[in-house]
């Protein structure tokens, strides 16, 4: 026992090598003469120890390996650490960089047309070849959707040092041209862009306004001016609602890419006010005409509209008996004031012709149309009229006829609007308005077959929020 005790004992460790290159050079001697050791203590035994051959014969050998080799790797402590990781050096091999061609480089610029603009300004502004303009209006697929410009259109024009390399322009929705320089000059492409239609739902109920009823639901501004130009033959927007009033609207979206673009068509709305209801639905007949009628088939719409401008507020209204605020006197109004910025936009109350457009004493700047069934309407103050107003003009209802303004006898910028039924002022407010023309009778079956589904869809939806509403 005490001889395996004594062999195997661990021998005292021997100092380090001061350096690291001695250790390399120890451990580059030290192996040769580990192998020649070994060697000789197979060859040699000691002769005076027989019972410790007999009991462990490769006890010293294995012994005097292990202090040898352990004494050696104290020598080379570095050593180990680096061959226990060959993943790592396989792993961080090296790779050769992908080399990518290299990308055109070249300018864009955006641009939106304005009123009166033309290609070749944004091209000479932008210092960007016209020969390159002349080549790309030449191109078939090209020509007209570059030579008609609407104000708002968008394009993208991609160039380098004035040369064209690139011409990007929506043309709708669905499609946009896409203009691009090759080895041959230009190529033209017309680019469709499928859409998606999704239905929606959508309820609002007033607390103080129809927009902000529309903001606390999170209805976008379109769909509301949308729903507020369906019913505005019948109801003021501005005037006529009252807390709690409330609708229902069955609507389009428009997605692309799995991205919203916009808000799409109204297919189905009601309006309850002041305890009436008010139903609209949208239909397209096959002739492709489209509007919105009743249940039972009577147009929404109105030969005349209510209010033809934008408004802020009703300045006065219609009073025989008003003390003019410039001429300090009684004189009958004889219409109604609509207070609105300087420059909106003032529409045709309905379908007509301009049979006077000019300076008309304290009316200022006044266009008057002559509607049928001896009905004529009058706009007075304007700041200037629009080009298409000229005498003897047909103009539709919704058509842009001149613009707010304070001429004549006027005190801050507004409208002063007139209706007159055979000669007779009346009030524009109040006054029983013709109706449109109905469905067409022979589009009447397929009117209702469409229509009543439809109705039925925005019935379930409205039980649906008043149920709901009970629960709160």
């Amino acid at each position: 026992m005490n001889l395996l005790l004594h062999d195997y004992k661990q021998p005292p460790s021997k100092p380090a090598a001061p350096g690291k290159a001695w250790r390399w050079f120890a451990l580059g001697l030290g192996l040769p003469l580990l192998a020649i050791a070994g060697f000789s203590t197979i060859k040699s035994a000691p002769g005076s120890n027989q019972a410790n051959k007999a009991v462990e014969p490769d006890t010293i050998q294995t012994d005097t390996m292990e202090a040898a080799l352990s004494d050696t790797l104290r020598i080379a402590e570095p050593f180990p650490q680096f061959i226990n990781r060959p993943a790592k050096v396989a792993h961080n091999a090296f790779h050769p960089p992908l080399i990518l061609p290299e990308a055109p480089q070249f300018d864009v610029v955006s641009h939106t047309i304005k009123s009166g603009d033309t290609l070749e300004q944004v091209f000479r502004r932008n210092k960007i070849s016209l020969a390159d303009l002349a080549a790309i209006v030449r191109l078939p697929e090209a020509a007209n959707h570059l030579k008609i410009l609407r104000p708002g259109d968008t394009f993208e024009i991609g160039h380098n040092e004035g040369q064209l390399m690139s011409l990007y322009r929506e043309l709708n929705l669905t499609q946009s041209l896409q203009i691009s320089r090759n080895d041959d000059g230009f190529l033209a492409e017309l680019v469709e862009r499928p859409i998606e239609t999704v239905r929606r739902n959508a309820y609002g109920r007033i607390e103080s306004s129809l927009f902000e009823s529309a903001a606390s639901a999170g209805l976008q501004d379109k769909l509301i001016m949308n729903l507020a130009g369906i019913f505005a033959w019948d109801i003021d927007f501005v005037l006529d609602i009252r807390t709690n009033d409330d609708y229902y609207i069955l609507y389009e979206e428009i997605w692309q890419d799995g991205k919203f673009v916009t808000t799409g068509e109204i297919i189905a709305a009601e309006f309850n006010t002041n305890g009436r209801t008010f139903q609209a639905v949208r239909y397209v007949d096959p002739e492709g005409h489209s509007d919105y009628f009743t249940p039972d088939g009577r147009s929404v719409r109105k030969a005349f509209v209510r209010a033809p401008v934008d408004f802020t507020r009703i300045s006065s209204n219609f009073n025989p008996n008003r003390k003019h605020p410039v001429l300090n006197t009684i004189r009958a109004h004889k219409g109604v004031d609509y207070a609105a910025p300087k420059g909106t936009p003032i529409k045709a109350a309905g379908d007509g012709k301009v049979i006077f457009r000019g300076r008309k004493g304290g009316y200022g700047n006044a266009v008057i149309l002559q509607h049928g069934g001896n009905i004529t309407t009058l706009y007075a103050h304007m700041s200037s009229f629009a080009k298409n107003a000229r005498v003897g003009k047909r103009v539709r209802q919704g058509e842009t006829i001149g613009f707010v303004g304070s001429t004549g006898l006027a005190t801050a910028a507004h409208l002063h609007y007139e209706y007159r039924l055979n000669g007779v002022h009346r009030n524009p407010r109040t006054v029983q308005l013709p109706q449109a023309d109905p469905i067409k009778q022979k589009y009447r079956s397929e009117f209702m077959a469409t229509a009543e589904p439809i109705l039925n869809e925005l019935q379930n939806y409205k039980r649906t929020q008043i149920a709901a509403a009970s629960f709160d």
